[in-house]
């Protein structure tokens, strides 16, 4: 496996049967960021506020997808998720997502 792929995410990934399955779109993006431009339907966790949301999102028992702008700040969010247990795929960057799921 390369290292853009560790680290952006497995790009043979069907996120549109992921979406349709009921996974959760988290952008991980700040507020202002997220205000500018999103998925439909997709939520705000800022990264630095992930960690605190473990409980949240095990509760609402459903895949995360995480996105942000480039890839690497869902990364991150994705290890995080992965070790509270939260079954999460890297989306990557939002814009690429968004077109990929419509």
């Amino acid at each position: 496996m390369g290292i853009l792929s560790v680290l952006f995410g497995n790009n043979k990934t069907d996120f549109r049967k992921l979406i349709d399955q009921g996974a959760l779109i988290v952008d991980v993006r700040s507020p202002q960021e997220f205000a500018s431009g999103h998925i439909e339907g997709s939520i705000n966790i800022p990264l630095n506020t992930i960690a605190s949301k473990t409980d949240f999102l095990l509760n609402n028992q459903k895949t995360v997808s995480t996105v942000c702008l480039s890839g690497g700040r869902s990364s991150v969010a994705k290890a995080i998720l992965k070790a509270a247990g939260i079954e999460t795929f890297n989306g990557g960057a939002w814009n690429v997502l968004n077109q990929k799921i419509q």
